[in-house]
Formats: structure tokens, sequence, C-alpha cells
């Protein structure tokens, strides 16, 4: 049960982001629902393998770069989602920062009401 409230409230984020900031568009909350289950999927599959394959950048840019692997994967889902938008990458970037953001102070309030 709590996976679901989460995965409502990271919706309604992905609508927050896109209402903060105007380089990133979410057609409805249908799409934004669909949005964060694919965002949560690519940074459950793909995120591990793109740390791994770009450690030695990482480690040199003193985990920096993993700014670059959010906004990429935001971005991926954009590409891949209808009702879902990002203008550019710089966009996606100061998007992920945003969601990511809402993401922790979610997480923060969901293990406190547990």
């Amino acid at each position: 049960m709590n996976w679901l409230l989460r995965w409502i409230l990271l919706a309604a984020a992905l609508l927050g982001v896109a209402h903060l900031y105007p380089g990133v568009q979410v057609g409805s909350f249908g799409s934004a629902l669909i949005a964060a289950a694919v965002l949560g999927l690519f940074n459950a599959l793909l995120r591990p393998l793109l740390v791994l394959l770009t450690l030695p950048v990482t480690l040199l840019t003193l985990g920096l770069f993993l700014f670059v692997i959010n906004a990429a994967l935001f971005w991926s889902a954009a590409a891949v989602l209808d009702g879902f938008a990002v203008q550019g990458f710089g966009a996606a970037l100061i998007g992920s920062l945003i969601y990511s953001l809402l993401g922790l102070l979610i997480d923060l309030l969901l293990s406190k009401r547990s």
C-alpha cells in the first residue's frame, strides 16, 4: 500500500515540476502517473548500469556526472512518452533536480508516517 501512495505522490511531484519549471510539460495526471512509473523503471533498471559504465567519469568529476545520468534518464522518459515533454537537456537537468528533491521530501514524509 505504501508503494501506491508513493507512486501517486511522485506523479503529483511531476505535475509540480511542470508547474514550477516551464521547460517540463505534463499533459494530465494520468500522463504523470505513467511518467512516474517509467521514471521509476528507468531508475531501477538502467541507472545502475549507467552508473557502473560511467564510474571513471563519475569519480573524475567527484560524483557530479550523476546529475548528467539523472537528466539523461529524465529526458529519455520524456522521449518515449506522450503527454510528458522536456524542452532540452538543460530543462531535463533542472527538471530532474526538482523532481529528485521532491522525491526526497516524499520519502522523508512517508518514512515518518510509518
